[in-house]
Formats: structure tokens, C-alpha cells, sequence
């Protein structure tokens, strides 16, 4: 190495950057860092777990209402003439906050109002039996029959619109006529920022249409673009797609691929031959790509069982699956030989309680250091130097956390991370984490809080995000504590297929091979191509 880990401070942090997965680390020289106490933020989380509206349902006697339907809500403490300034109209993300939230920090969800014209309202995708919103009223909802003879009913009402674009209330659950859940709500108009074009410094150079499933990552090697999606029962199944790059305005889909019973696919990673698929089936599917345009399978890992696969990271002969369930874990390969990995160790954090929904998202690695996104136990460091006894050195853990992806960044001999959850609020994250024993906040970007941000690449000073409904943004992270927004595209368009259906929605993943190119994948319109700023 010339002139690359220097300092005791490094050298006790990463003592096996040497090793057999080490990668080159070139410092960021002279750029201020801003690491003062005056620099040090509070972390307040995503969200607060406060009430968004006060309409609960009213008591049940012989007299009340059919729990549910409108008349069962007490509205008397809302300010139901400020509904009439809502514009129902377009695609609304939805973040629900549970009656019980300070007993059961996971009792809050995610989802997507789509309405359109002629008072067709969705939610979620599926249309609502019942709609009204006009005047001073907001009611959504759903009802039917279990398949055990129950009835059930689900419904949105809303008690105050702050502004045209914002809506808050109740939403409930009912059984046989009895509340089972009940939560308040806000909901917020999916729309381009205010005073924004499509885009500012970014230029779209080509682009590959999907036309099945939810669009999730894309690797690009030997001149070809491998993108995968997910199955989706509105937007059909998923699979693996391949495009021919040799003109990049106009990507050529040479090949596809998508089983049945096995087509939720979304990771692709690959080294050499062999190109890596996250299934959420069948685990770790390796297939032989030497003809870079007719991928053939080859075998699925660890041993053939059911395993949800989630995501993969790979640093030179290392490759890391982070899988869901049935454990959740993250799987540690040899993959020297590319197209036969070899399993070398397993690791479940044992701190994580296993009461909370929380599992290994995402991952990158310095050396022998790898960081884990744990969404609900936080950000974990992880020494990998011996596969089968896996040791933690570090964490940072945020209220009410779900975090997701990271990308790390060596300035001034100090480490920085830059953190992003996925939920509602979700922003970046730069954190300090020099000292592992204590990682300081130094810097947050945020922009509306429903749009949450997925995943990042780092090149140089350039922090470039799939912010989904947000488009691409560039940040410049030369000052960790003043991220600054340099650029942006917003390849959100309510009209593409499959919109609408998910809060999830627009652009979710990325990769900056270095041949002068961005490609971005949007869940909806496939494989965007932008040149590198």
C-alpha cells in the first residue's frame, strides 16, 4: 500500500486491513471535517411516537354505529372544515402510528393511497369498496367476509388537512364488529419538490424498460447490466433481466429469466464468471455467466433449504449474503473460486432481541471490518477476520431505527459513515465512528419525511442516493456536518406502470462501475443510465 492507512488511530481500528478480503483505503487529504463538540447532534430518530389525530372510535353500546363505518368515529375534536382544502387527487405515501406505540415500538406500517380519476381510490393497490372524500369528509374503506365467517372492516378517516397536500386521522380495524387495531395516520401528497425540473446536473443517457415485477438492483460487469425484480401480485413475477450495454442510449435486453414458485429476487452481485442472486426462495443462486449474455444456473446456497436472501456484498474473495429468516443472519463465503463458494461461517448478532422484527438489510466492509444495517438493532461493525467466531466491535443504535444501507468515508484520519434507514423520515445519517466504543451524529440530510431514501453509492466526495419517489440526489460530503445537495433527477412519474402501489416506490437501487456512468433502477421504469458527475 503507498500512502494509504496511516496513524496508530487506523492501525488499532483495522489492525487486518491486510488481510485476505482487504481492500485499498485511499484517505481524503485536506478537506475540513468539522468534528467539534458544537458538531455533535442528538439523534431523535425518524419519527416521534406521538398521536397524529385525535378521532378515536366511540364506545360500543347498543346504540353505536357498526364499528368501522363513519358514524363510529368521534370527529368532535377535529377540523373537519380544513379537509376541504385536500386535493384528493395523484398518489399519497402513508405512515400509520399504532394506538399501543410506546409498548410495542413495532405497531406502525407503511403504505401507498393512489386516487384516481372518477373517485376510484386504492390503497395499497387494491380499490376501496367504499370512498367518500368531498367537502369536509375523508372515509375510507374495506370490508367483507374471513374465510372463518368473520366479518371484518378497515377504514381511514380524516380529521385535518394542514395543507392541500397533507391529510391526518384514524384508521381501524374491526372484527365481528369488535376493534381488533386502531392507529392514527398521515398521509402525503407524492409530488416533485417545489421549484424543481426533472432534473439539475444529471443527465439521463439511456434507458431499459422492465415490464414485470417491482425493479430492485442492477450489477454491471463484462459490458452487460444484470437487473432483478421483485414478484408482486399487481405488477406479476420477478426475475433477472440482462442488457447488452454496447450503446448505452439505447440498453438491449438480451436475455430474461424467472422461475416459477421462485422469482422475489432482490440483490445481484458478481465476481468473474459468476453472477449472485438474493432469493428470498432458495437463498444464494450462483449462476455461470462466461457468456456474459446467457446466464446459466448453477446451483443454489448454503445446502438446498428454504433461505430468505436478502441482499449481497461482495469484497474481492469474500462474499456476504444477509438473509431474513428462517434466522436472521448474515453468511460469510469464500468465493476464490467464483463459481463454487464455500460457506465459512454464520453469524446472528446474539444482543438483537429477538422480540423486535429486525434482521441483517445491508452491508459494506473495510479489511476485516464489516458493517451490517440491522434495521431495528441499528448499525452494527463486525470484525469478520475469522468467519466462525464473528465478533462485534461497534454499533449505533437511533430511536425506532430501521436501518438500511451504508457507504463509509476515510477524511482526515477519521472514519465516517454515512447510515440511511427506510421508513418514513428516513434521511443519511453521517456518523463519527473513529472511537467504535463511542460513534458520535455529526450530519443529517432530510427531505419531505414521506419519502424515504434506500440505497447509496459513494464516489469520491459524491454521496449519490436512490431516494425513491425523490429520484436520484447527489450530495457533496467533503464537509460531513454540511451534506450539500449538488444534484438531482427525478425519475418518479405517476403514470408509469405499477405506480401507486407501494410506499416503496421509484428509485431503489444503484451502482457506479467506474466507466463514467450512474445506473440507477427505478421499481417501476427499469434501468436508467446517467453519466457520472
Amino acid at each position: 500500500m503507498t500512502n494509504v492507512v496511516r496513524g496508530a488511530l487506523v492501525a488499532s481500528l483495522f489492525l487486518s486491513v491486510g488481510g485476505g478480503c482487504a481492500q485499498e483505503v485511499v484517505p481524503v487529504e485536506g478537506v475540513p471535517v468539522n468534528l467539534g463538540p458544537s458538531q455533535v447532534l442528538e439523534d431523535h430518530g425518524d419519527w416521534a411516537p406521538e398521536p397524529l389525530a385525535v378521532c378515536p372510535l366511540l364506545p360500543r353500546d347498543g346504540a353505536a354505529a357498526e364499528c368501522g363505518t363513519l358514524e363510529s368515529f368521534d370527529l368532535s375534536a377535529c377540523e373537519r372544515d380544513s379537509l376541504t382544502r385536500l386535493e384528493a387527487n395523484g398518489h399519497f405515501t402513508v405512515h400509520g402510528i399504532g394506538n399501543d406505540i410506546r409498548e410495542n415500538a413495532n405497531s406502525q406500517f407503511t403504505g401507498s393511497m393512489n386516487f384516481r380519476p372518477g373517485g376510484v381510490v386504492s390503497y395499497g393497490g387494491y380499490p376501496m369498496r367504499e370512498a367518500r372524500v368531498d367537502g369536509n369528509a375523508f372515509f375510507l374503506s374495506n370490508h367483507g367476509t374471513l374465510p372463518d365467517g368473520r366479518a371484518f372492516r378497515s377504514s381511514f378517516v380524516g380529521c385535518k388537512a394542514p395543507n392541500p397536500s397533507r391529510v391526518t386521522g384514524c384508521y381501524a380495524v374491526c372484527l365481528a364488529g369488535v376493534p381488533s387495531f386502531q392507529a392514527t395516520f398521515e398521509a402525503e401528497k407524492v409530488q416533485w419538490r417545489a421549484g424543481e425540473a426533472e432534473a439539475s446536473k444529471l443527465t439521463l443517457v439511456g434507458e431499459g424498460v422492465v415490464n414485470q415485477g417491482i425493479v430492485a438492483d442492477v450489477f454491471v460487469t463484462k459490458g452487460h447490466a444484470y437487473v432483478v425484480s421483485l414478484e408482486s401480485a399487481l405488477a406479476g413475477p420477478g426475475g433477472l433481466f440482462v442488457y447488452d450495454l454496447s450503446d448505452r442510449s439505447a440498453p438491449r435486453l438480451v436475455s430474461s429469466i424467472t422461475y416459477p414458485g421462485d422469482s422475489y429476487w432482490n440483490a445481484v452481485w458478481a465476481k468473474d464468471d459468476a453472477l449472485y442472486v438474493a432469493s428470498a426462495a432458495r437463498g444464494l443462486l450462483v449462476f455461470d455467466i462466461a457468456e456474459p449474455a446467457n446466464p446459466k444456473l448453477l446451483r443454489s446456497l448454503p445446502d438446498g433449504r428454504p433461505i430468505d436472501a436478502h441482499t449481497i456484498h461482495g469484497d474481492l474473495n469474500r462474499l456476504y449474503v444477509m438473509s431474513a429468516s428462517p434466522t436472521p443472519e448474515t453468511l460469510i463465503f469464500d468465493v476464490k473460486n467464483a463459481r463454487e463458494p464455500v460457506l465459512l461461517g454464520r453469524y446472528a448478532d446474539p444482543s438483537v432481541n429477538p422480540l423486535v422484527a429486525s434482521f441483517p438489510h445491508d452491508a459494506t466492509s473495510w479489511g476485516d471490518r464489516l458493517f451490517v444495517n440491522h434495521w431495528a438493532a441499528g448499525l452494527l461493525v463486525l470484525d469478520v477476520s475469522d468467519p466462525t467466531n464473528v465478533v462485534k466491535r461497534g454499533e449505533y443504535v437511533y430511536p425506532r431505527a430501521t436501518s438500511h444501507t451504508n457507504r463509509w468515508h476515510y477524511v482526515n484520519n477519521r472514519l465516517i459513515v454515512f447510515e440511511g434507514g427506510e421508513d418514513w423520515g428516513a434521511h443519511v445519517r453521517a456518523l463519527d465512528m473513529t472511537d467504535l466504543d463511542k460513534p458520535v451524529l455529526i450530519g443529517e440530510y432530510r427531505l419531505s419525511p414521506g419519502v424515504s431514501i434506500h440505497n447509496m453509492e459513494l464516489k469520491g466526495n459524491l454521496l449519490y442516493l436512490a431516494h425513491y419517489q425523490h429520484g436520484v440526489r447527489v450530495l457533496d460530503v467533503s464537509r460531513p456536518s454540511e451534506m450539500r445537495e449538488v444534484a438531482y433527477f427525478n425519475t418518479w412519474r405517476g403514470t408509469d406502470r405499477a405506480r401507486g402501489t407501494l410506499f416503496y416506490d421509484g428509485a431503489i437501487g444503484m451502482r457506479i462501475p467506474g466507466d463514467g456512468h450512474v445506473y440507477v433502477i427505478d421499481t417501476s421504469r427499469g434501468l436508467l443510465i446517467f453519466d457520472e458527475l
